[in-house]
């Protein structure tokens, strides 16, 4: 199993003294994704659930459409490759930092407007790879407004959503995304060091287990709602998007073009609404 985290020597000061200690931080590698061996995109990522981040990259760059686009997905497998038997321990971290997805269909990355290939996305940003402003924003049909929750439904996401972080709890270094369903209860659990990632992973596990779209449900995030999380939910069909902290002002005018419930600030039972408030009744 890939390590998430790892312990390394700290000095703590408390006032005028220092103190020698371990620390747990939170693992960041790369990731190559790749279709077809075909060299698409290297993240920088928490290891695991890999095969769930590539899969929901691709959906929410509208990549592929659903599930049924994709045949396989695995790590690299290079039959060519070979090392000393002191080199094994690298060439299998190496071979785990990259995944191929094979899809039932060849997709020519020319023809993809507005992609280039082998470019870098850093764990803060998951737009960095795109060539130019256009190709930034897709576009995805309005969502439907009929969906409506109660508001002592959100108040039970945050708690939940904390207590399931289970490597925050020992690093204090991750971000995470859950998905709830109508009731409030936590489906889906993903933690990284991207937000972006911690999305698509989560996303990529609803699309492999068939559940989208998720029309009916809410999507939570630790830390503020961007632009690009907005997106991701849109795609996904996700009606309501829940954030710990702020939204930006691109985040809130996607989610009122696209008829997205935006939540900030979602703290104890106190909430920020910045789109279509008329999802929420009162209790």
């Amino acid at each position: 199993m890939q390590q998430q985290t790892c312990t390394k020597q700290v000095i703590r000061w408390n006032q005028s003294k220092s103190t020698s200690v371990e620390d747990e931080l939170v693992v960041e590698e790369p990731l190559e994704i790749r279709v077809g061996q075909q060299s698409l995109i290297v993240v920088m990522r928490t290891p695991g659930h890999d095969f769930e981040l590539a899969a929901g990259f691709l959906y929410t760059e509208s990549l592929i459409k659903s599930v049924n686009d994709i045949e396989i997905i695995a790590y690299c497998d290079d039959d060519n490759a070979t090392a000393k038997d002191n080199d094994q321990h690298a060439l299998l971290s190496e071979m785990q930092n990259i995944v191929n997805v094979r899809l039932v269909k060849d997709l020519n990355l020319e023809e993809q407007q507005g992609w280039q290939r082998n470019f870098h996305a850093n764990a803060s940003c998951g737009l960095c790879g795109k060539m130019t402003i256009e190709s930034v924003k897709h576009q995805v049909t309005p969502l439907d407004l009929t969906f409506r929750l109660n508001q002592t439904v959100f108040y039970k996401l945050n708690d939940q959503l904390r207590a399931a972080q289970s490597v925050f709890e020992k690093t204090g270094g991750l971000h995470a995304a859950g998905l709830f369903d109508e009731n409030g209860k936590l489906l889906i659990v993903r933690e990284d060091i991207g937000r972006h990632n911690a999305v698509d992973k989560v996303i990529g596990q609803a699309l492999l287990s068939d559940m989208l779209p998720l029309d009916k449900h809410v999507l939570m995030v630790s830390g503020r709602a961007s632009f690009e999380i907005v997106q991701k939910a849109l795609f996904a069909r996700i009606p309501i998007v829940v954030a710990v902290s702020a939204a930006s002002t691109l985040a809130v005018d996607l989610a009122d073009e696209g008829n997205l419930t935006l939540i900030g600030f979602m703290r104890g039972k106190r909430m920020a609404v910045y789109s279509h408030p008329n999802r929420i009744r009162s209790g």
